[in-house]
């Protein structure tokens, strides 16, 4: 059975880590390791990981979003990566209903689930809004309710090993973050990859724990900068492949 590698990237917010973390150990069925890079917290978050037994890298300062990805998916050891916000509720079954849609074909590239806070098709209706109701999704598997997509975003992103060696890691030039999923994306496209979403698993998602903190004009500034860094380096609007 294949082994997924999940990397967390992380930067304070202590209880968002442990309340992801508790989720995954009570939901997660298949083979699996966590991953977590920390981005120079001061919370107690690297001393709760030491204990907590899971892998870790821990920075001295901020490194950004693409940049810790990059350093938990070089020490991931997997058949399969998974990049996770820690701001996510994974729920029943979440993680081997991802893994059998990224199995189906070999033309698999990236899936993600879909969920209560996101952008474009992953975001859905749905009864199950707070971090308390994941428990209670049923996330029965349901190939049917997989839809093939331009886009994924990168709060629970999974891929193959082999996808990663072939298209390369995450571009750290839209450090600290905004847009390299859509990158990430668009190679994957670009090299032949197909991606999914699954309908039929669902995980909740907080949304803006790390970015809703900082001044909101700066974020805007950073949104703007790294669309032009995405047009500049592809020659299309990101808009354009949604």
């Amino acid at each position: 059975m294949q082994k997924a590698s999940i990397v967390i990237p992380h930067k304070d917010g202590l209880p968002l880590l442990v309340r992801c973390i508790d989720s995954i150990r009570r939901h997660t069925e298949t083979p699996y390791e966590i991953i977590v890079v920390d981005n120079g917290s001061r919370d107690g978050s690297v001393e709760y990981c030491l204990q907590a037994g899971v892998r870790l890298i821990s920075s001295p300062s901020n490194r950004g979003f693409p940049a810790a990805c990059n350093l938990g998916m070089q020490l991931a050891g997997g058949d399969a990566v998974l990049l996770l916000n820690n701001d996510v509720v994974v729920a029943p079954r979440w993680l081997t209903n991802l893994m059998r849609c990224l199995y189906a074909s070999e033309d698999m590239g990236l899936v993600g689930p879909v969920t209560n806070y996101a952008s474009g098709v992953q975001m859905v209706d749905t009864p199950y809004n707070t971090p308390e109701q994941a428990d209670s999704v049923p996330n029965e598997p349901d190939p049917a309710k997989w839809q093939e997509v331009r886009r994924l975003i990168g709060f629970c992103l999974l891929f193959k090993r082999e996808t990663m060696e072939r298209i390369g890691l995450l571009d750290e030039a839209y450090s600290p973050g905004h847009f390299e999923d859509d990158d990430y994306c668009y190679r994957a496209r670009a090299a032949g990859y197909r991606l999914m979403a699954a309908g039929d698993t669902f995980v909740y998602h907080q949304g803006s724990a790390s970015f809703g903190q900082e001044p909101q004009e700066g974020v805007k500034e950073l949104i703007r900068r790294n669309r032009e860094i995405f047009m500049a380096k592809w020659g299309v609007d990101p808009q354009q492949f949604i």
